[in-house]
C-alpha cells in the first residue's frame, strides 16, 4: 500500500510540472581539462556550461567558433564582465551568452532556433571547448 501510496505521489508531481509550465532540466557531463567544459544545464533551450578560462579568452573562441560555422549578421555586444554575440548559422539564429564568475572561470549559454536545439548548441560548445584547448 506504502509503494503504491509513494507510486502515485511521484506521478502527481511529475504531473503538476508538466502542466505548470515548468521546463525540465537536463545534466549532462563531459570529460573536464584546461579550459574545457564540465557539467552542461539544458535550461529554457539553451545548453549552459562554465569553462576554466578568463573571459577574453572565452569570449575569442566564440568569436572564432561564429566564424568557422560561417555566421553571418553578426552583432557582438561586449561589457566588461558580460556579453551576447547574435548571429544566424545555416538560416538558425544563434544566441551566445558569455558572463564572467571569476578570474578563470566563465559561464557559456548557447540558445540555437527559437526554442533551442540542444544537438547544435553542444556542437557549437565542443567548437568552443576545442578553441580554448589550442590556445
Amino acid at each position: 500500500m506504502k509503494r503504491n501510496n509513494f507510486s502515485l505521489l511521484i506521478l502527481s508531481l511529475f504531473a503538476l510540472f508538466l502542466f505548470s509550465g515548468c521546463v525540465p532540466l537536463i545534466v549532462g557531463g563531459a570529460a573536464a581539462g584546461a579550459g574545457t567544459a564540465g557539467t552542461y544545464y539544458y535550461v529554457n533551450g539553451g545548453l549552459k556550461t562554465d569553462y576554466s578560462s578568463p573571459f577574453d579568452k572565452v569570449w575569442s573562441a566564440c568569436e572564432k567558433t561564429v566564424a568557422d560555422m560561417h555566421g553571418i549578421e553578426v552583432v557582438p555586444n561586449k561589457e566588461i564582465a558580460q556579453g551576447t554575440i547574435n548571429t544566424l548559422i545555416n538560416d538558425e539564429k544563434v544566441n551566445f551568452e558569455i558572463t564572467y564568475k571569476s578570474k578563470n572561470l566563465t559561464t557559456v549559454t548557447i540558445r540555437v532556433g527559437l526554442i533551442g536545439n540542444k544537438l547544435s548548441s553542444q556542437l557549437l560548445h565542443d567548437k568552443i571547448a576545442d578553441y580554448l584547448v589550442k590556445d
